[in-house]
């Protein structure tokens, strides 16, 4: 126990010291914490799950997917055509509409534009990643929001982050209630007044929109009484993807076997595979990022964080020899200063590593509702509860490493050559 109080009596000595290795070790971990919270998201999304496992169906040779809307007749029951076929436990399907509050396209910018899933809004709070495991109140409160949108035929149900910048954009304050009318930008003429139902609860659906897709069908099929009874350029190319919720992989690869094989879909031909495998797809686009985030930036931070520490203990030993080598003289050993010197670098290293980890997840989650890194699906990243303990572990292996060598120099020190030196 004293030589612990000689630790923190040691670094006290020089605070000015001790603070800014602190700063930057809190700094570095920070970035860390900051990157691996991406990439364990990220990882999380594209693991295969075990039960409950969700496949998507989507044009096989064209990208981006736009099939005809009555693919989804037989889709939502796996194209099955006999009593004893497989058919999926739940389906969803989405219409990417895009518009926005302008309709001059010259006008238009990221704050009045709107990106929405056109869907049936029933599957919501059913099928929907992360909003089919809500729980508690927010389960409650959620399962208004749908029972709105299913009551108000041009619901819109919309993210906070997205709705302040609509918001912005109109110059006014919108929320619940509030109706707008939306130009499309991918459904030309395709122009939608829709009324505010509800929010999506903070988080992946921050950037995101909802719209209900018979609404939105509506509209297409009253395309053509307005124009000489032709038929939307966009009529058979409105459905996008299709989500089949199964029990297993295997249930999902075989259903797949059935839809692919299937004469009712060809042409065009369709694809179904998992849901971690579409986002994988997806990511693949940011492959040399993550990589690189994965590989060289975190390593480097690691490397460099071991340095900073280095270079202020190796500055202390350096300061301290004389102080060893009475140590020494009064009967202390090799091996409780190489602790000593490594016991002031841990403390140091896991305070600072620990402290901010902590302010990083609460700044983070609580303060800016998550970091705003748009990839694939997803709008924002938050940083995991696993931080914490990833904070103290890479504040003090860095530290540990960082000071081994100061550590070894300082319980060698010769008292017959420090005091040679002494006038």
């Amino acid at each position: 126990m004293k030589l612990i109080g000689l630790m923190f009596h040691n670094l006290l000595r020089n605070p000015v010291r001790s603070l800014l290795t602190a700063l930057g070790t809190m700094l570095l971990v920070f970035v860390v914490t900051l990157v691996w919270s991406v990439l364990s998201f990220i990882d999380q999304a594209t693991a295969e799950r075990s039960e409950n496992v969700k496949g998507i169906v989507t044009e096989r040779w064209r990208l981006p997917s736009q099939m005809p809307y009555q693919y989804i007749n037989t889709l939502r029951e796996g194209a099955a055509r006999e009593s004893d076929d497989l058919r999926p436990e739940d389906y969803m399907s989405w219409t990417f509409y895009g518009g926005s509050l302008e309709k001059d396209p010259a006008r238009r910018t990221l704050d009045n534009s709107l990106f929405a899933f056109a869907l049936q809004p029933e599957k919501l709070n059913t099928m929907m990643e992360e909003l089919d495991s809500l729980t508690g109140t927010q389960q409650e409160e959620f399962q208004k929001v749908v029972d709105r949108m299913k009551e108000t035929r041009n619901g819109l149900v919309v993210g906070q982050s997205r709705l302040a910048s609509l918001s912005r954009a109109a110059g006014g304050q919108l929320g619940v209630g509030s109706r707008i009318k939306v130009f499309s930008f991918n459904y030309r003429e395709i122009d939608l007044e829709l009324e505010i139902v509800g929010l999506f609860p903070p988080g992946r659906y921050d950037s995101s929109a909802a719209i209900n897709v018979d609404y939105f069908n509506a509209a297409m099929d009253a395309y053509p009484l307005t124009h000489s009874g032709k038929p939307h350029p966009n009529a058979q190319r409105s459905l996008n993807l299709v989500w089949l919720k199964v029990p297993s992989q295997q249930a999902l690869v075989d259903l797949g076997t059935q839809i692919t094989e299937s004469p009712y879909y060809t042409s065009p031909s369709v694809k179904v595979e998992s849901s971690s495998s579409s986002v994988g797809a997806f990511l693949e686009a940011y492959r040399d990022l993550l990589w690189g985030a994965r590989w060289l930036l975190a390593p480097a931070i690691l490397i460099t964080l071991s340095l900073v520490i280095a270079n202020a203990i190796s500055i202390s030993v350096r300061e301290r020899q004389k102080e060893f080598a009475v140590m020494k003289v009064l009967g202390f050993n090799s091996n409780q200063i190489l602790a000593l010197v490594l016991g002031e670098a841990l403390i140091l290293g896991l305070g600072a590593g620990l402290l901010s980890a902590g302010l990083t997840y609460l700044i983070v989650n609580q303060v800016f509702g998550g970091v705003a890194f748009p990839i694939a699906f997803f709008g924002k990243f938050y940083i995991v509860p696993d931080a914490l303990w990833w904070g103290a572990l890479v504040g003090s292996l860095t530290a540990l490493v960082g000071s081994l060598i100061p550590a070894l120099t300082a319980c060698r020190v010769r008292v017959s050559e420090v005091f040679s030196r002494v006038t």
